[in-house]
């Protein structure tokens, strides 16, 4: 798995913020937690590549938003707010190392942290960043190679992985009073306790669970259920609205294939 990360931006303090207050955020601790992040990552087993191509951005740390990587194909996202519009642009070479790249265009909005991948199936949250449009383009990218998209609305929260994440076995980790759980009803769902409503933001690289530090009880529960708990200290991440899935896309190489450079 290769992890690609991007340096935080010295303007992050002044990035957006839509469910949570604005606190300071100070920018060397920032600059700290990412490097234990990215450090981290590696020990779990993945290749970390960091980049800096949107450093002048605010928000250009939270990388994941910027694409939606499957195994065939990269999509290139339209942001929802228009701050972010410039990120994917950035982010395009590297992707093209990797996966044929394609975008996603206006009116339609989508950004990854809206996209979580269960096989072959993709939720996408219907949130103030993703619009119907923005999945309805989703769709039209990933349907002829096999995937099914499924619209889940989000409400009190930024995006769909702010709110769940997916188990290696299908199941789902949620908090269930952030996203419409009637799209939902085939998946067997674990809920986060009730105090760490942002509990189920967590990072998996195979047997290897990232969560953020505060998160202690929802740290026990996904021990409890076999794997290998990391937790981490992202503070000034969290002060702007991120969770550790944010601060990495993640790229799968297809099994049994390496990564090839397609044009």
């Amino acid at each position: 798995m290769l992890a690609i990360t991007h340096l935080p931006s010295p303007l992050l303090e002044h990035g957006e913020r839509t469910f949570i207050g604005r606190d300071a955020i100070d920018h060397q601790l920032a600059l700290s937690q990412h490097a234990d992040y990215c450090q981290l990552l590696s020990r779990c087993g993945a290749t970390v590549q960091i980049v800096a191509a949107n450093r002048d951005l605010a928000d250009s740390a939270f990388i994941e938003d910027t694409a939606i990587v499957l195994d065939e194909v990269a999509i290139l996202c339209s942001m929802g707010i228009s701050s972010r519009q410039a990120e994917p642009a950035g982010i395009a070479p590297e992707l093209r190392k990797h996966r044929r790249v394609v975008r996603t265009e206006p009116p339609a909005t989508i950004e990854g942290g809206d996209v979580l991948r269960v096989g072959k199936t993709l939720l996408v949250g219907q949130s103030s960043r993703t619009n119907s449009a923005g999945i309805e383009s989703l769709e039209a990218i990933a349907r002829p190679h096999g995937y099914r998209v499924v619209a889940a609305p989000v409400q009190g929260c930024l995006h769909l992985k702010t709110a769940g994440c997916a188990l290696p076995d299908g199941r789902l980790l949620v908090n269930s009073n952030w996203i419409d759980s009637t799209p939902l009803a085939e998946f067997e769902r674990i809920d986060v306790p009730a105090d760490e409503p942002f509990g189920a933001n967590i990072l998996l690289v195979e047997n290897h669970a990232i969560i953020e530090a505060a998160n202690t009880s929802t740290a026990a529960l996904i021990r409890d259920l076999g794997f290998q708990v990391h937790p981490i200290n992202l503070s000034e991440f969290t002060k702007a609205e991120a969770g550790v899935t944010c601060l990495s896309l993640l790229i799968h190489s297809p099994r049994n294939q390496p990564f090839e450079h397609r044009v």
